[in-house]
């Protein structure tokens, strides 16, 4: 998944000599943006500075940049990644004893599918957000986006567009065919998915790569209705668009999740890594947080910032099933990923 993608310079200033006002006793390798001093200030609080950052630009990138031998203390991935990591041996467990918000953590977002089938902590949950129909609400009548099949309706034919990424692209595939888990789906399951994500690509205009881009479409009104991330029609609100962000249709809805993964060739101190996911995991990290899109994973923290907060961010109380985006076996990502590129491709 890459719900957060990297600015232009991020390469640029991976390649710099880290600043004095960082601490250099741990190197985060995360997402551009994710530096922000107001997401881990109980860290800068008590260490005088903020980590070290480097930064990719997505996720097959990182894990190949740590094969050839890139060292980082901890990595920030989604969860879709988890079983990859594990099984290359990169990554070692976290110590829950140690992770002073894990009792308050959102119950929906750890347990044996973020395990990995494991007892052993390798994926701690730190950020989420929702997936749904951002639509011009102008154009669009609620009861077009009432349900997921708006994507399959000759009305709205190339004035769609769902996210050029598979997890996205599935999760919302799942949904629209009946399938509210993708831990375990059978072969008719997903050729059902399959099939209707081959249905809709006719309908769409393009395969939105960035939240830049389709805010851009849908206010242009080139994009009429999209399958998009909690944090776009948040920036379309501020930019005074009329957007709705429907959340409860009928077949439900969708959450991604990412955290940090703790790296098992980590040069850097071990208690600064702890010092680092319990500060993003603070309650002085929520508000900021949700103020750039994201929930915290400390439910109690996401919680106490009040309903009308949550709800203007997109992150409000559903009534409908929920498809969280937890991680999924190699195969069944493989073979999602593979359909997927021929889909695009016009097969």
């Amino acid at each position: 998944m890459t719900h957060r993608m990297a600015l232009g310079t991020a390469m640029a200033l991976a390649l710099t000599a880290p600043s004095l006002a960082q601490a250099q006793d741990l190197l985060v390798f995360d997402y551009s943006g994710f530096e922000d001093p107001s997401f881990h200030q109980p860290f800068v609080d008590q260490h005088g500075n903020s980590p070290e950052f480097v930064f990719f630009g997505d996720e097959d990138e990182a894990f190949q940049r740590l094969l050839a031998g890139f060292r980082s203390d901890v990595t920030h991935i989604c969860a879709g990644s988890v079983p990859r990591w594990q099984a290359s041996g990169i990554i070692e467990p976290w110590d829950r004893a140690r992770v002073a918000a894990f009792d308050t953590l959102n119950a929906d977002l750890v347990g044996q599918d973020v395990l990995s089938g494991s007892s052993e902590l390798f994926f701690l949950p730190t950020d989420y957000g929702s997936t749904a129909v951002v639509y011009n609400s102008d154009d669009v009548p609620a009861e077009d986006v009432a349900s997921l099949q708006i994507f399959t309706n000759p009305a709205y034919a190339g004035r769609l567009s769902i996210p050029d990424n598979v997890d996205d692209a599935y999760a919302l595939a799942y949904l629209a065919t009946g399938v509210t888990n993708w831990s375990d789906v059978t072969d008719a399951q997903f050729e059902a998915a399959t099939a209707w994500l081959r249905q809709i690509h006719e309908n769409l205009l393009t395969y939105w790569v960035d939240p830049a881009e389709i805010q851009q479409l849908m206010a242009s009104g080139q994009v009429l209705a999209a399958w998009a991330w909690n944090e776009v029609p948040v920036a379309l609100a501020d930019e005074g668009f009329p957007v709705g962000f429907a959340r409860n249709t009928t077949e439900g809805t969708s959450v991604w999740l990412c955290g940090y993964v703790n790296m098992a060739e980590g040069e850097g101190s071990e208690d600064q890594a702890y010092d680092f996911i319990n500060a993003m995991h603070s309650d002085a990290s929520a508000e900021p947080l949700l103020l750039n899109g994201f929930g915290t994973a400390n439910d109690a923290a996401l919680q106490a910032l009040g309903a009308e907060a949550l709800e203007a961010a997109g992150l409000g109380v559903t009534t409908v099933p929920v498809l969280a985006q937890l991680p999924i076996s190699n195969d069944q990502r493989e073979r999602q990923a593979e359909a997927f590129e021929r889909i695009k491709a016009g097969f």
